[in-house]
């Protein structure tokens, strides 16, 4: 979220994780707007996009944050979708609020947290809230420490939904990572400037030079050969210098528009 001249920008990003964190940003999409219609508009560019490769393409679960309004967009768009509150933001949350102020209560609690989130059914899962809810009202934790709490007891479907899909994500930690390195990049650049059509080509520009970029030699070889996100996604590479590749990947095939006449 920046604000950008009198606008106040929400940027939509798509991402693909990997176990190692050397994810794939599917897309990038800057909004003015907050609301379900502006979102479910925003994350439509990207049912659009991704249903040019996969016309039957249907997430069956996406992770989120808890913001309602981006919830609605996902169900607008995929009405079968099965929506995951990500549970990192909930001790983040705490995190933030009280590690320095209420150090060792932080401690315990954020235990407990985590005691609930590894619980292996979701049975247990429900029942190590509801414990955890019952412990901080009778210790009378602060303010900071027992909201996050209570929301997740009042929210626990949306939680524990997660036990429904194996193999889904119960947390939003590997978008996190790959977010860190686009904020040093906008920190850098001083954000936004111009109008906001330029603003969403040049995170676009960033965004496909961070999917085709080849990695540093170590990782290279760790990966048996493999030279950057899109390849290790593809399974191939149209070319092995890095910029014909993006020409190449990025030409889309003539989609939007048909090649040029070689006469």
């Amino acid at each position: 979220m920046f604000h950008f001249g009198h606008w106040l920008i929400f940027m939509v990003v798509m991402l693909c994780g990997y176990n190692d964190s050397r994810g794939l940003y599917f897309g990038c999409i800057n909004s003015n707007k907050c609301e379900d219609e502006g979102l479910t508009v925003t994350y439509g560019e990207f049912k659009y996009e991704f249903q040019i490769l996969d016309p039957d393409y249907e997430p069956e679960t996406v992770n989120t944050d808890g913001w309602p309004a981006t919830q609605n967009a996902w169900t607008n768009l995929f009405p079968a979708i099965f929506i995951i509150c990500c549970f990192l933001h909930l001790y983040i949350k705490m995190r933030d609020r009280s590690k320095k102020k209420h150090k060792e209560l932080f401690q315990t609690t954020a235990d407990k947290l985590w005691d609930c989130y590894n619980a292996l059914t979701k049975h247990s899962f429900s029942q190590r809230v509801r414990r955890l809810a019952e412990w901080a009202e009778h210790i009378e934790l602060p303010s900071v420490l027992i909201k996050p709490i209570n929301k997740l007891k009042a929210n626990i479907r949306l939680y524990s939904v997660a036990y429904d899909h194996p193999g889904s994500h119960r947390t939003s930690n590997m978008t996190d990572r790959l977010m860190q390195r686009m904020d040093k990049y906008l920190y850098s650049t001083q954000y936004f400037h111009g109008e906001l059509s330029s603003a969403e080509l040049g995170i676009r520009g960033w965004v496909l030079i961070n999917n085709f970029a080849p990695w540093n030699p170590f990782t290279v070889k760790k990966h048996g050969g493999v030279c950057c996100p899109a390849e290790k996604l593809n399974g191939f590479r149209y070319h092995d210098n890095w910029l014909q590749n993006l020409y190449i990947s990025a030409s889309l095939g003539g989609f939007r528009r048909p090649p040029p006449n070689p006469l």
